[in-house]
């Protein structure tokens, strides 16, 4: 609501412009929505990562995989803290393991609602490595390094974004920060384009291309691998 009262006073000098907006608020939400469970889903990657290599400790330590979950969970509370994502969900593989719930489908719960395509891979290969009765650790540990490996190219890359991510949130209030210069400094300069139709259809197509740069500066920074 902020940004939509600071936009009306900016492009229409009133506050009640706002209210025409309020159609764009939906899909603001969703998209932020959106962001949220990204991020929540790169922490919770992230995570998984240490988590894969307590895990193949365990099992390589002679564990069953069952007491290897449970050993990894008690690993990722004191490593992450009890209220984090990896030990919240490790934690309930844990409860669903002692209420005789089988192993993979704890661990295809998990990767369904994670949401992360590493978790689902590891899921799947774990149920196929377990009926195949092979060796199941050297088959997790492969699986385990390709999955780390994908994990710090995805985090080396958003390293190098980072700068033009930076960049991007600057050019993103550039315009903002110009009409309230001009405003400012020189009073009356954009008063022609305000509270006339002219001047309402000039910045609504001014605001109409900001978003949509906008818009593709977001899908251009974003990372599909």
């Amino acid at each position: 609501m902020v940004i939509f009262l600071v936009t009306g006073k900016l492009f229409y000098d009133s506050f009640w412009a706002c209210v025409f907006m309020l159609p764009v608020l939906l899909p603001y939400c969703r998209k932020r929505a959106e962001q949220e469970r990204e991020r929540k889903t790169r922490e919770l990657t992230a995570q998984f990562r240490d988590a894969l290599g307590s895990l193949i400790t365990a099992l390589r330590a002679g564990y069953s995989a069952e007491n290897a979950f449970r050993e990894t969970a008690r690993d990722m509370d004191f490593q992450f803290g009890r209220d984090s994502l990896i030990a919240a969900e490790l934690t309930r593989i844990a409860h669903g393991i002692d209420n005789r719930i089988p192993l993979d489908r704890l661990l295809q719960d998990f990767a369904d609602r994670s949401g992360a395509e590493e978790i689902v891979e590891f899921a799947q290969v774990f149920a196929i490595a377990r009926k195949s009765g092979g060796n199941m650790v050297e088959i997790l540990e492969k699986t385990a390094d390709q999955i780390r490996d994908r994990i710090d190219i995805e985090n080396e890359i958003r390293i190098l974004l980072g700068s033009r991510r930076m960049e991007q949130r600057i050019m993103d209030a550039v315009p903002f920060l110009i009409i309230a210069y001009i405003g400012t400094v020189s009073k009356g300069f954009f008063d022609v384009l305000y509270h006339n139709a002219a001047g309402v259809v000039f910045m609504t197509v001014c605001l109409a291309v900001y978003l949509g740069a906008f818009l593709l500066s977001e899908k251009i920074l974003q990372i599909r691998m």
